[in-house]
């Protein structure tokens, strides 16, 4: 049976208005989300008591060694790294002295996404009492992780330490490759936003963005 034109048009007003709406929501969330992507390093000096590394990119290793090189902490925690690699292959990947910072190096195997970083972290955090690492990840990465960090870590004070890959632009709306990235991460974070929001808190704790 059709439906009277009026109540058939209502309809069509309805469902597009809900449409637009839903657009209208996912693209102001886009913008939100792209104004969280840090564009610098904001405290580079702050010495903690250890720096966390969260795999997927030779830069965020580099950049570990070398705050731990330069005595911004005591410890560097690699976060998601293969099982079977060692701090000595580790090293001589990222082309340091072993005999310079090796001892002071610990490796995390149980992670194989950011969620599972955040967790591994927070257990390796909670036994050696460590209370303010700065977090070493890629800028576009550092949003989701963050979220991930705060529902596993709530008393947590983090330092964001964002590196910066070539690959990706700073004007990510005009490269389709960047762009593409950048809105994997945004689904990425809202699917972890909606888990945790549905999880509740973590018995494990979160974080508080230091600064």
């Amino acid at each position: 049976m059709r439906l009277p034109e009026g109540p058939l048009k209502r309809r069509l007003a309805i469902a597009a208005a809900i449409v637009l709406l839903c657009a209208l929501s996912w693209t102001g969330g886009l913008a939100w989300f792209a104004s969280r992507i840090p564009s610098s390093v904001a405290d580079p000096e702050t010495v903690t008591d250890a720096i966390v590394v969260l795999t997927g990119g030779s830069a965020r290793l580099d950049e570990g060694l070398a705050l731990l090189a330069a005595k911004k902490a005591q410890k560097l925690f690699v976060s998601g790294v293969y099982r079977g690699v060692e701090v000595t292959a580790l090293l001589h990947v990222a082309r340091r002295a072993p005999a310079n910072l090796e001892c002071c190096i610990v490796l995390g195997h149980a992670a194989d996404s950011t969620f599972g970083n955040a967790g591994e972290t927070a257990e390796w955090m909670a036994a050696e009492s460590y209370h303010s690492p700065p977090l070493v990840t890629a800028a576009h990465h550092m949003p989701r992780s963050l979220l991930e960090f705060h529902h596993a870590m709530p008393d947590i004070a983090i330092v964001p330490h964002p590196v910066f890959p070539t690959r990706v632009k700073e004007d990510w709306w005009a490269w389709p490759g960047t762009a593409g990235l950048i809105l994997g991460e945004y689904h990425k974070y809202l699917f972890a936003l909606l888990r945790d929001s549905l999880a509740g808190p973590s018995d494990a704790g979160g974080v508080r963005v230091a600064g």
